[in-house]
């Protein structure tokens, strides 16, 4: 975990009807410093939409050799990637080269578009490339979920994603900026 991290405890029940996932996953996530709550619960929320005992949390800011969460086999072969935000063109073709499959969720509103208008050209090309935008107001309602000690219950069905804490819920549509030619697990 990065130093001078705040840390987060989350406790998730996954009813993911589009993968059949059943499963509640005690989490820690570390926030890093320069981390916003929104940010932190996009990593969140892409954990959730992945769930699998073999997922994790990289360190993320802190290592720019690690993601935001990977998913590695028993080898160390790292079979999925994950980064969230608006990473640049080079460090997406890396991960590219050294996972089966690479995902990022980019979130912030008119920012992520430009972000994937400016790097369409090249990033089309990567077969093992998924690309997602989490719109400005699924983001913010994300945001608003984030305590110290989380209880959450997310439910997904035919791509709609709802989270909540017993009081707020948040409800997330992500729009697909690109789908991977090659999917996970091919």
């Amino acid at each position: 975990m990065a130093s001078n991290a705040t840390i987060f405890k989350a406790t998730v029940q996954i009813a993911d009807m589009d993968r059949h996932y059943y499963e509640d996953h005690a989490l820690t996530l570390a926030r890093h410093p320069s981390e916003t709550d929104e940010r932190m619960m996009v990593r969140l929320l892409a954990f959730v939409l992945h769930a699998h005992e073999a997922l994790s949390f990289g360190r993320g800011l802190s290592s720019e050799e690690e993601p935001a969460l990977w998913q590695k086999d028993l080898t160390g072969a790292i079979d999925l990637w994950i980064e969230v935000g608006q990473p640049d063109e080079k460090t997406i073709r890396q991960a590219c080269g050294r996972a089966k499959q690479v995902c990022i969720y980019a979130y912030g509103g008119r920012g992520a578009e430009q972000w994937w208008g400016k790097n369409l050209t090249t990033l089309e090309r990567l077969n093992n490339l998924a690309v997602m935008n989490l719109p400005l107001d699924g983001g913010r309602a994300l945001a608003t979920l984030a305590q110290p000690s989380m209880q959450l219950q997310c439910t997904i069905q035919e791509g709609q994603i709802w989270m909540g804490d017993g009081t707020n819920t948040a409800h997330i549509e992500l729009t697909i900026f690109k789908g991977a030619s090659t999917p996970f697990g091919q």
